[in-house]
């Protein structure tokens, strides 16, 4: 059973605390404003609904996470002068607190979704994706499509837009296909259970044991586990219904098992969170290096490739022949020409400086792509290859990721999670470059059964 010593006990306890402190007073909080005219509870969550008194109720949904505070206050006050710490004890508190500030919220939204129409008490995005998921299963490709008369128009006057304000995202679904393709199966369980935020619930919650997967000490990883998986954005993302926790959990996966010389294993789950979310293709490069710098033999770049582009090939190829067109305008044309500005980036300064009429009209994305965030990237890239530090590919695809958000068009706060989550991968692999594996990759990429022998990274 592996022990924690007292410093690194009160690390993780404290970094529970913290994100209690931070999750509490917000959590639940600005829904989209929908009034139905009735509320009817019934299923699995009806109980719920009406324990909640049939409306967005923020005492059920954050009372949970004070006595998750609670909790970890009385677990802190029994150990006060434990000297060590089982490591499962404060794994399964951290488990506790996350399901304390995860699960009411997003149970209430389904439940309430349930209970009056499949418009309400959820996010577009979500919505759009459940459709394009249903879509697919009754054998309709979901990109190059009108979306009018799915429900989805239904939605805007519903959560308070303007009537006639014209909405984009009726003409285009702007995720890569894992997503339909993971609603197309999540959908077949029964209702309210089909309800993509479960899914996405689930993989976010799969973020604390992929950070357990991760080299280094029990403490850390727990703590970092804990930040990935109850930070306010992915608490947030949860419940309101952005989906960005399946491509994260692939990514996160993709650097731990990198590190531990996985190379095959990584590269696959690299492709499936690029298959997922197209931000994953920033990190793409960066992983690259890191490849060079764990000096992969050639047997394992070959197989690496392979299983990188194979869920690609898999997953795309199929839409790119049916209508090479519609994938290409609704997952990348939507993001840099069409949707309008939002968010506090630099197009949201361009619009405030006059330098573009209105949020629908042009603005220099590609230009700044370019001369921008390209050199800035490839001066990162630079910088890792001349290091033979793992984190520092994390940090660097990190940045690169950040300023590919702050000139983009679209700025969503909700996209933080990415540099936040890759500060996390980053910190992580810090403990890699400690306790880097010397062991022989075999042929195909993978560590083979010999035993492991620790050095010292170089500086």
């Amino acid at each position: 059973m592996s022990r924690i010593d007292r410093a690194g006990a009160w690390v993780v306890l404290a970094t529970l605390g913290v994100l209690v402190a931070i999750d509490v007073p917000e959590l639940g909080s600005d829904p989209w404003p929908f009034h139905p005219a009735t509320v009817h509870p019934h299923g699995l969550l009806g109980p719920l609904v009406r324990a909640a008194g049939r409306h967005w109720d923020l005492g059920l949904v954050r009372t949970p996470g004070v006595l998750a505070g609670f909790l970890v206050a009385l677990v802190a006050l029994v150990g006060w002068r434990r000297s060590a710490w089982r490591a499962d004890v404060l794994g399964g508190l951290a488990v506790v607190v996350a399901l304390a500030l995860l699960v009411p919220a997003v149970a209430l939204q389904a439940g309430l979704r349930e209970s009056t129409e499949p418009w309400l008490d959820v996010n577009d995005s979500t919505y759009q994706i459940e459709i394009a998921g249903s879509l697919l299963r009754h054998g309709h490709d979901p990109y190059g499509r009108n979306y009018t008369g799915t429900g989805l128009e239904r939605w805007y006057p519903a959560a308070g837009f303007p009537v006639g304000r014209k909405q984009v995202a009726l003409h285009h679904l702007a995720y890569f296909p894992g997503t339909p393709l993971t609603a197309a199966a999540w959908g077949v369980l029964p209702s309210p259970l089909d309800d993509y935020r479960f899914f996405t619930l689930v993989c976010t919650l799969a973020l604390f044991f992929a950070a357990l997967a991760f080299r280094g000490p029990p403490w850390l990883r727990i703590a970092l586990g804990a930040v990935a998986v109850a930070n306010p954005l992915a608490v947030r993302a949860v419940w309101f219904g952005t989906a960005d926790a399946p491509a994260l959990l692939c990514l996160v996966l993709a650097f731990a098992l990198l590190s531990r010389r996985r190379f095959v294993s990584a590269a696959l789950l690299l492709g499936l969170a690029v298959l997922l979310k197209q931000f994953a293709l920033v990190a793409v490069p960066f992983f690259a290096v890191m490849l060079l710098t764990l000096h992969a033999p050639r047997a394992a770049w070959r197989r690496a490739a392979v299983a990188f582009l194979a869920p690609l090939l898999v997953g795309i190829v199929p839409f790119l022949a049916a209508n090479p067109g519609g994938l290409w305008h609704d997952t990348i044309t939507y993001g840099g020409s069409t949707y309008r500005i939002i968010g506090y980036g630099l197009s949201s300064l361009w619009l405030k400086a006059g330098l573009t009429d209105n949020r629908y009209s042009s603005y220099p994305f590609v230009w700044f792509l370019v001369l921008v965030w390209l050199p800035v990237t490839c001066w990162l890239l630079w910088l890792q290859r001349r290091s033979t530090q793992l984190w520092e590919g994390a940090a660097a695809s990190t940045v690169s990721m950040f300023v590919l958000l702050f000139i983009s068009r679209v700025f969503q706060t909700s996209y933080l999670v990415w540099p936040l989550i890759g500060i996390v991968c980053a910190v992580a692999l810090t403990q890699a470059d400690d306790e880097r594996v010397g062991a022989r990759p075999d042929v195909a990429g993978e560590v083979d059964g010999g035993e492991l022998q620790t050095v010292r990274a170089g500086p």
